[in-house]
């Protein structure tokens, strides 16, 4: 009896480990639930299951946009930093965009309390996938270390 109770124990244990794993598409798909990117963009996790960074390509401008949201991705949240780091090695070369706060009059967010970031350099229009990293960060007291990704090339 007591190796059944192991096993389901081990099986509980792995289906409640599983929210943290990252998976690789636009949304994450935690343990029964998924998380979708609101702007069709790329989720990256920060934190066990604490927050997401989603990523928007727009290799036609150049572009990165990154939009901070909670743990299930369904509401933004504001940060005081003025501008965000993104590190890339695309096509065998160390690559950095330094994404700046942007202000939004409609939602009264501002540099300094925004939820989303851009910037844009010119190695982003010719960039396929790349693997890269968003410079550690501070949200509502909490300090998340550089969280790793690995961005397709959009569709469409």
């Amino acid at each position: 009896m007591k190796p059944l109770r192991l096993c389901l124990a081990l099986l509980a244990l792995a289906a409640l480990s599983a929210c943290g794993k990252k998976d690789p598409h636009a949304g994450h798909d935690h343990g029964g639930h998924v998380h979708k990117a609101p702007h069709g963009g790329h989720l990256v996790e920060l934190g066990d299951h604490a927050a997401n960074l989603e990523l928007v390509r727009d290799d036609a401008a150049g572009k990165l946009t990154a939009y901070f949201l909670d743990g299930h991705a369904e509401n933004f949240v504001r940060i005081a930093a003025p501008s965000i780091t993104v590190t890339a090695y695309a096509a065998g070369q160390r690559q950095t965009v330094t994404l700046a706060a942007v202000a939004n009059a409609a939602t009264g967010e501002t540099v300094g309390n925004t939820s989303q970031f851009e910037g844009a350099a010119p190695w982003l229009k010719d960039a396929g996938e790349f693997n890269g990293e968003v410079g550690a960060v501070e949200i509502r007291g909490t300090k998340f270390a550089p969280a790793a990704f690995k961005l397709p090339k959009r569709k469409g």
